[in-house]
């Protein structure tokens, strides 16, 4: 039950993201079994760490985009009342994006790759993925211009993907001094994840809050304006934590640290403003799935990026820990919990609407989510205890690395096991959105 014909160009971008999702999880589970045990050398000769590594983390960013991306196409021409410029084109996006994609994962196999972290692929491939992102923005700029319905959403949208595009840029060529390199390093990677997707986030969920509530508009854009205000100030000036290891004045570690845990604050009172004004009005959320998604969304997007990043990041901690096995649990649970489920709330906004399905069964979506919910705490904490165990004997008493290693194997057993689950609760997902059907008609 779409409103529009061009929003259909969503759900290729939608079944794509979910499969590449899967294969992210199924590539983190080899990295635990990685640090778990000893490999033979036969097996780390064909399909090394750093290549599974490579793997695991650009697989993250592109499922990722693209799930953004879909939920960009599917959103904006109910936003403006008008048709996307051409579906065409997005069309031609999707296949520039996957296909470099795929080309990159080949690449890699065969050590054609930039060594950066996260910005691995070739530059040959980072023209294709600019050329991608150019059509994107076209495509979304243009539609919103000739509408001439301009809103409060579809400015913090257009205004965070303008700025992630810019970004990309900066990273793109090879700095001579590595301190330099790194440091643009930091605007894609840190000013990606805690500026210009948080803009993303704040309008997609904005948006989906307004159609399953019936909330008034000006509830949520208020909280908008704040996510841009903190975006401007805690979304940049946070990225001075990752300087002091540049070689920046120490004090950047201070801003850095304290400033980038404020940066969830306004979608968690956003959700509890809405909360508040649907208790008022005693009308029924039309979407429980969405909402429930949209609520784990706020809290462990406050929890594992504010409070998690908050507490990684003061600098008598972070002086020991950073790059440490706490950095991955702050990552792994900040990454679900901002981004993840913001992909999966719209996934289960959009996906019975494409297939014009009115109520369907919303049980098998609570499982997936509780499942993989609690499997990313649990794993979240086993990374953490991993992590403080690695500071200590590490970094504080000098044991050598290898030896420490040892000592966390116990910690990556357990990661294994509830890697397993989160797995679980995936492809519980993954099923329960491509075999959707309409619930059967309730019985008096």
């Amino acid at each position: 039950m779409i409103a529009y014909n061009s929003q259909r160009v969503a759900y290729p971008y939608f079944v794509v993201a979910l499969f590449l999702f899967a294969l992210q999880v199924i590539l983190g589970l080899w990295l635990a079994i990685n640090y778990a045990f000893g490999l033979p050398q036969s097996i780390v000769d064909v399909f090394p760490f750093s290549t599974a590594r490579a793997f695991h983390t650009n697989l993250l960013v592109l499922w990722m985009l693209l799930g953004f991306m879909g939920g960009t196409y599917f959103m904006v021409p109910e936003e403006t009342r008008s048709e996307l410029f051409s579906t065409k084109l997005a069309y031609i996006q999707l296949i520039l994006l996957v296909g470099a994609g795929v080309a990159a994962l080949v690449g890699f196999l065969f050590g054609w790759n930039q060594g950066r972290p996260l910005l691995e692929i070739p530059f040959e491939l980072d023209l294709v993925i600019v050329v991608g992102a150019l059509i994107f923005l076209f495509n979304v700029g243009v539609t919103m211009i000739r509408a001439k319905n301009w809103t409060v959403i579809q400015g913090t949208l257009l205004g965070g993907l303008i700025f992630l595009a810019l970004l990309y840029l900066f990273g793109i060529p090879f700095y001579k001094n590595l301190s330099i390199d790194w440091y643009y390093w930091w605007w894609v990677i840190h000013l990606w994840v805690e500026g210009a997707w948080e803009l993303v986030t704040g309008a997609i969920i904005a948006w989906i809050l307004l159609q399953i509530t019936g909330v008034n508009r000006q509830v949520v854009e208020k909280w908008l304006y704040i996510v841009i205000g903190l975006f401007l100030f805690t979304g940049i000036a946070g990225t001075g934590h990752h300087y002091y290891w540049l070689g920046a004045p120490r004090y950047w570690l201070w801003i850095g640290g304290i400033f980038s845990a404020l940066e969830p604050v306004p979608i968690i009172f956003m959700m509890w403003d809405t909360y508040r004004n649907v208790k008022e009005r005693q009308k029924p959320i039309t979407n429980p799935i969405v909402w429930t998604l949209a609520v784990g969304l706020a809290i462990y997007h406050f929890i594992g990026a504010g409070l998690w990043g908050f507490l990684h990041t003061l600098p008598q901690i972070n002086y020991y820990t950073h790059g440490s096995q706490v950095t991955v649990s702050h990552g792994h649970m900040a990454f679900f919990g901002a981004y993840a489920l913001l992909n999966l709330t719209i996934f289960y906004y959009a996906f019975p609407r494409l297939k014009g399905i009115g109520r369907f069964n919303q049980n098998l979506g609570y499982w997936g989510f509780w499942i993989t919910g609690i499997a990313m705490f649990l794993m979240g904490l086993a990374f953490g205890v991993a992590g403080v165990l690695q500071s200590y004997l590490e970094r504080f008493l000098g044991m050598g690395y290898m030896t420490t290693q040892l000592t966390m194997q116990l910690w990556f057993k357990i990661v294994i096991f509830f890697g397993v689950c989160f797995l679980i609760g995936v492809i519980i997902i993954i099923y329960d959105l491509l075999r959707m059907r309409p619930a059967a008609p309730e019985t008096a």
